[in-house]
């Protein structure tokens, strides 16, 4: 009943697909121009059921959704999860999964189900980084960033950064450098969005 994001994350991944831009404030999206259809499956603690993960993308495949960004990923092999992915993938959808942060060649549920496009991570040397998972199901590497380091020395942890709420404070925002597949995954699906919107649907 209540959508609104409690924890930062899902709202710094919108943003790396569809902040504002040419507005002389702060960074902008990669398909700025997209709309967001916020659909909450996880708590503001980051836990969740794969039933309201499920439940989730049929939705969005339902209501017009072209891409669903989900930068979430752990647990087992689900049947009903791996269903879900399938529906949305046969109705046109591309479902962009991250590849998770184990740093091992091992991609995680969601994203090596089949049918979704799972991403690993990029640090800002342009090679993989430290934490991201990969594996044979693996389709794309995009940037994650890697906030232990400040390779351009500008003062700020080389994260990907964007504007979020403030972690334990959703009335106060603030722009952060984060770091993961959840911060690859976006960067595919604005791209993803991006081919849509010229009409193509393969």
């Amino acid at each position: 009943p209540d959508p609104s994001d409690g924890n930062g994350h899902g709202t710094h991944v919108a943003g790396t697909i569809a902040q504002s831009t040419h507005n002389a404030f702060g960074v902008a999206g990669l398909a700025h121009q997209a709309k967001i259809m916020p659909i909450k499956v996880l708590s503001d603690r980051g836990f969740g059921s794969v039933g309201d993960i499920a439940n989730g993308i049929r939705f969005a495949a339902d209501h017009g959704a072209k891409v669903i960004n989900m930068s979430l990923g752990g647990g087992m092999y689900s049947p009903t999860l791996a269903r879900a992915v399938k529906y949305a993938h046969d109705k046109g959808v591309v479902v962009a999964c991250a590849a998770g942060n184990g740093g091992r060649e091992k991609v995680e549920y969601p994203a090596a189900y089949p049918g979704a496009f799972a991403v690993s991570a990029l640090g800002p040397d342009g090679k993989l980084a430290f934490y991201s998972s990969y594996g044979k199901e693996t389709d794309i590497a995009a940037p994650g960033g890697d906030t232990r380091v400040d390779l351009n020395n500008d003062g700020i942890p080389d994260g990907v950064l964007q504007d979020t709420i403030a972690r334990g404070d959703p009335a106060k925002h603030g722009f952060f450098p984060f770091q993961g597949t959840s911060m690859a995954t976006p960067h595919l699906a604005a791209g993803a969005a991006l081919v849509a919107s010229l009409g193509i649907t393969d």
